[in-house]
């Protein structure tokens, strides 16, 4: 597992608080944590930086397609 000492969490400014958030950390060097907000104890999904920004770009281009 990988050493998330340090991690910054922040959820998305576009979050609601309505429960159904994650939270992200990506001032680690070399790997970007994904974690639900709900259980910030449990589990987390981890990426290379270069894995998130390809998967932040996709999300975005898709959302942005007619």
């Amino acid at each position: 597992m990988p050493d998330l000492t340090g991690a910054v969490w922040r959820k998305s400014t576009r979050s609601n608080n309505g429960g159904e958030c994650v939270e992200v950390a990506d001032n680690l060097l070399g790997i970007v944590g994904l974690r639900d907000s709900k259980d910030p104890t449990g589990p987390v999904l981890t990426f290379s930086p270069v894995a998130w920004r390809t998967f932040i770009g996709t999300v975005k281009a898709e959302r942005s397609r007619p």
